[in-house]
């Protein structure tokens, strides 16, 4: 296993709230998800609604209305308007989306993480220390 992936929460505004420790990237997202306690925390807070991307798709059919995933594109065989319909739909989710987007580039863009070439074990470490610095700094602007 050569990738690892983080979980990355954030608010309207790109601010990170939260993050955890990093996962092998064979983990598929819902999995991770519920495995990290976010399946349980939409029975506690039931007026959230979360912009999920389409790894996400096992939680919005455990949460619908709340976890919210851009709608799946139409086949071939779908009518042109249903088509056109979903286009819009996955293009407004887009946009609703694109501060999550912005703080998870946030994340990236740091060099230490950019081309990781020390050993795995540190890498846990320095994203939780990244995703602090990420933070701190988007609260102060």
């Amino acid at each position: 296993p050569n990738t690892m992936k983080a979980t990355i929460i954030t608010d309207q505004q790109g601010r990170t709230s939260w993050t955890d420790a990093l996962r092998p990237g064979r983990t598929h997202d819902a999995t991770a998800a519920r495995n990290e306690g976010i399946d349980i925390c939409f029975q506690h807070f039931r007026d959230v609604e979360v912009l999920l991307d389409d790894g996400h798709l096992g939680l919005r059919r455990d949460h619908p209305g709340r976890a919210v995933t851009p709608p799946r594109k139409g086949n071939k065989i779908s009518p042109p308007e249903t088509l056109e319909a979903r286009l819009r739909a996955r293009h407004w989710h887009s946009s609703k989306r694109i501060s999550v987007e912005h703080a998870l580039a946030d994340h990236k863009r740091w060099k230490q993480l950019i081309r990781w070439t020390h050993r795995r074990e540190m890498l846990p470490a320095t994203h939780q220390a990244i995703a602090g610095l990420v933070s701190d700094r988007a609260t102060a602007a």
